[in-house]
């Protein structure tokens, strides 16, 4: 039997292309992130970012829904198969299923997630174009931690993006996914390190309650 990896290891969860799956894994292989990647689901057997897991030697794995007679069967296989690999994080990375509340309860604590715009904001889908029709200044994206409710877990942080003038939807999209490839792999970090923690609704930071979610400065680097 081989030994157990001495960093933290990560089970990734996606449904497209994986681009924040991928910078991710970048930052894990250059040691800027804390931690090993250790499996790679989807939910699509055609998602691109498994065929970038396997490019790379990790195990991937498609588990699609169809497959199961109902959600809890179709969330127990994958349940079964992150605990199989030893994951201490699940990290959700553009998995475009709503999960139930028991894998959300197995999974307490040690479960990201991000999503599209600046919680409480816009939870849900279609963000882009919400924040350009409600005329907002600013759009981003929101790294929390994955409680039962919806998009509604303690917020750790945030990278924000200024909307243009002339603005579309998939323009604001991919500026704001440019951040958010920025800002991911720093908080995993910070988890895989055990420097995040979260308890009745707050995120901790080393201990201590943060009074506000971390910003990812403009320069693209530095938490503030």
């Amino acid at each position: 039997m081989g030994s157990r990896s001495a960093k933290p290891r990560l089970a990734v969860l996606l449904s497209g292309q994986g681009s924040t799956y991928a910078a991710i894994q970048a930052a894990c292989d250059s040691g800027a992130c804390a931690a090993e990647v250790v499996l790679v689901l989807s939910d699509r057997p055609a998602a691109g970012g498994l065929a970038t897991a396997r490019d790379h030697g990790t195990p991937a794995r498609a588990i699609p829904s169809r497959d199961f007679p109902d959600r809890p069967a179709h969330e127990t296989a994958l349940m079964e198969a992150i605990d199989a690999s030893g994951a201490d994080w699940v990290v959700l990375a553009g998995y475009m299923r709503i999960l139930g509340a028991d894998f959300v309860r197995h999974y307490a604590g040690r479960m990201l997630n991000t999503h599209p715009s600046l919680l409480p904001k816009y939870r849900g889908l279609n963000t882009y174009q919400r924040a350009l029709d409600a005329g907002d200044p600013l759009h981003g994206c929101s790294i929390h931690f994955v409680t039962e409710d919806l998009d509604g877990g303690p917020v750790i942080a945030q990278a924000e993006v200024p909307i243009e003038s002339g603005d579309s939807p998939g323009e604001l999209e991919a500026r704001t996914k440019a951040r958010e490839r920025k800002l991911y792999p720093r908080i995993v970090h910070l988890a895989a390190s055990g420097r995040l923690d979260t308890r009745d609704g707050d995120v901790l930071l080393d201990g201590r309650k943060l009074q506000r979610p971390l910003r990812l400065a403009t320069d693209g680097e530095t938490l503030e």
